[in-house]
């Protein structure tokens, strides 16, 4: 993964020690709290219902064993014990004193990490496939690619106050596992006939109160331009996009206003300066970023290991659980990567405790080459674990209680923190999720119901893609009370799609008997191996709207 160099280390830093002054006079009155706001808020810094909020950011959700071990440290030392990991890849902590936030950046630091710009109107952490690198399907690693756009994006003058925020996601296989159509800007990463990399770039994607899916900007672009394209839409953002209304400020809205076909001309004509000019990438700059992703050092597996191991799911059911669900093939032959389920009812969906936290970077360090990854579906990754050590490794995860067998599952759903922490939220989250995961815990019934996913959002910021989700949850607030709008249909990957609404909303207590509802549809209408989302795309709305409303 990436190092930083002198320069990187030392821009950071500078950052830290810019931010403890700013505190400083901030604390001591002689900054207001006007004055303060744009200052913290790129510096990861909120103000929640609560308390303070500080979010990490982990770049194209790479982590390594002790920056891991580092966050599990400043969660005990700083706030309550744990972190929650997010949709985006990042981090959060939910209760640091204020005046800790610059001792935190400096921690952070010393560990090549750091909270800059993910919060405020600017780029923030872009975002990517957690199988990069390792997955089969894939065509190009977008690694190195995600790495140039963060050196590229990271305190650019120009972007610094947007009209508001940027995310950006990449991929480079046959399956997005990124969520390319729902980002700002979405690049996909592919090879021609020659071998050469070209870039699909969308744009004008997102969720929030107005859920739009990306429109194809340009169809092929060569490598060489990905930044010069990059600045260019942005450009044309910056100047174009709406900033007398926020929840009209969104590039998805400038490309709706003006058509795709408007919108593409006005970025080619913004390109024509650009091009070929100072920021086009060349071999050179790109082999330097691509020689820290290199492969490690795997040993050989044997043959009688592979055997054996699939001997052992033949035997051990509770094993072969886990290895259905939460293993995924490897581009090597003998390893496999291991999704570690974040997904239990003591917690909530995405957290995980300080001493979990040094317990998983042990893990990394003896099982996956110190190296982990973070999901979109808030679990953690082992990326290289050879197929002789798998048992051990699950028999290690069901001591930590982190070896849940239902990744992908309906148990295995997307929450947002909601109205427990965050201040713009409308309903609780978390508690709804625990409902659910409490009603659905049966193994057999999860498995029969096969891949379906579950995001909940506590408002339509929507940080838990309830757009996207095969079952989508809205909390909305009617006269002070707390209701939830349920949405069918969604889907973040490939043929990406937004959920219908079914109809009024419910009451929390409600919530899990409609879900209830809709799975007996599911399990009355489907056809063999047919998944909920193929069997609401063939029967469509009406017959789950009749039974639950009946």
């Amino acid at each position: 993964m990436y190092r930083y160099d002198t320069h990187d280390q030392t821009l950071v830093d500078e950052r830290v020690a810019q931010f403890r002054d700013q505190m400083r006079r901030y604390l001591e009155g002689k900054i207001s709290d006007e004055e303060f706001l744009p200052l913290r808020v790129q510096n990861g810094l909120y103000i929640q219902r609560y308390a303070p909020m500080l979010r990490i950011a982990i770049p194209y959700g790479m982590l390594a064993s002790y920056q891991l071990r580092k966050l599990g440290e400043i969660a005990a030392r700083y706030d309550r014990g744990y972190g929650h990991f997010t949709t985006r890849t990042n981090l959060q902590l939910n209760w640091p004193a204020l005046e800790d936030v610059p001792d935190i950046l400096a921690e952070l630091a010393s560990v090549q990490m750091h909270a800059i710009q993910t919060s405020g109107n600017d780029i923030r952490n872009t975002t990517t496939d957690q199988f990069s690198g390792i997955a089969a399907d894939e065509e190009v690693d977008p690694r190195p690619w995600c790495e140039l756009v963060r050196q590229w994006s990271t305190f650019h003058p120009e972007f610094a106050y947007l009209p508001r925020k940027f995310k950006i996601a990449v991929t480079g296989a046959e399956e997005d596992r990124a969520a390319i159509q729902v980002h700002d800007v979405g690049l996909r990463l592919w090879r021609d006939d020659a071998g050469e990399v070209r870039v699909r770039v969308l744009a004008g994607g997102g969720l929030g109160r107005t859920p739009m899916i990306g429109e194809t900007v340009c169809e092929d672009l060569p490598w060489q331009h990905l930044l010069t394209y990059l600045e260019a839409i942005l450009r044309v953002y910056n100047q174009f996009g709406r900033r007398d209304n926020k929840f009209k400020a969104r590039i998805k809205i400038l490309v709706k206003a003006l058509g795709v076909e408007e919108f593409r001309r006005r970025v080619e004509a913004e390109w024509a300066h650009l091009k070929d000019g100072p920021q086009t990438l060349t071999e050179e700059a790109v082999a330097a970023v691509a020689d820290h992703f290199v492969d490690p050092e795997r040993r050989e597996v044997a043959p009688e290991a592979l055997e054996a191991f699939e001997a052992l799911r033949a035997e051990n059911r509770a094993f072969a659980r886990f290895v259905t669900n939460n293993v995924t093939d490897h581009k090597v032959p003998g390893y496999k990567a291991v999704t570690l389920s974040l997904k239990r009812r003591e917690h909530s969906p995405g957290d995980v405790t300080s001493e979990q936290m040094a317990a998983i970077a042990d893990l990394a360090d003896e099982y996956s080459y110190g190296e982990l990854r973070v999901t979109h579906e808030q679990n953690l990754v082992l990326t290289d674990v050879p197929v002789d050590r798998l048992e051990e490794l699950w028999q290690r995860l069901e001591s930590l209680g982190l070896a849940n067998p239902t990744v992908g599952t309906l148990a295995d759903l997307i929450c947002c923190p909601g109205g427990d922490y965050c201040g713009l939220a409308n309903a609780k989250s978390i508690p709804v999720a625990h409902a659910i995961q409490e009603r659905f815990e049966d193994l057999d019934f999860l498995y029969d119901l096969g891949p379906l996913e579950l995001n909940i959002s506590g408002c339509m910021n929507a940080c838990g893609h309830h757009h996207v989700g095969h079952i989508g949850i809205l909390g909305v607030d009617k006269k002070g009370e707390e209701y939830y709008q349920i949405s069918l249909g969604g889907s973040q990957g490939n043929g990406a799609s937004l959920g219908k609404i079914l109809g009024p909303s419910f009451y929390r207590e409600d919530v899990p008997s409609v879900i209830d509802k809709l799975l007996q549809v599911y399990v009355g209408e489907r056809t063999p191996d047919e998944t909920f989302l193929d069997t609401y795309r063939r029967i469509g709305l009406k017959p789950f709207k009749e039974r639950v409303y009946a």
